[in-house]
């Protein structure tokens, strides 16, 4: 079985990387960066060796394979978007900056997020990217670039 598990802080997939930013509503920039979030420190990497999600403290990693589908949603409420949420229904997390929209990233297994280690694990993520619709498009075309 293979293993999800974070990188560090800083790490990139190796290979050929395509790096979504995040959509950052301006009313929310600030209570966002107070928390470490901003535009240089929260995006989505899809690449052949990983996707990851950075959204400035916190950090998702799981291998391409593990990604089964990614669905459109949105608009949504501010308070249930805005920075990052455990969702009671499911256990998925949602990293936020924008009201407008987002990618719901579903996994086969679970992917830890919030909390580093093996205690919390999310079987999906939900992205505020500025164009959520190109990374639908580029995880169904494969993480091959």
């Amino acid at each position: 079985m293979p293993r999800h598990e974070p990188a560090g802080p800083g790490a990139l997939p190796p290979g050929p990387v395509r790096r979504f930013p995040f959509r950052f509503d301006p009313a929310f920039r600030l209570p966002l960066a107070l928390l470490g979030v901003r535009p240089a420190t929260a995006w989505l990497d899809w690449g052949p060796d990983a996707l990851v999600v950075r959204f400035g403290p916190w950090l998702l990693r799981t291998t391409p394979d593990n990604v089964t589908g990614a669905e459109l949603s949105g608009p949504y409420r501010w308070w249930r978007a805005i920075g990052p949420h455990l969702s009671a229904a499911d256990g998925g997390v949602s990293f936020g900056a924008s009201v407008a929209g987002g990618v719901c990233l579903r996994f086969a297994e679970p992917v830890p997020a919030l909390v580093p280690g093996p205690w919390l694990r999310h079987p999906a993520v939900t992205v505020t990217v500025a164009d959520p619709a190109a990374v639908r498009d580029a995880l169904a075309r494969g993480p091959d670039l």
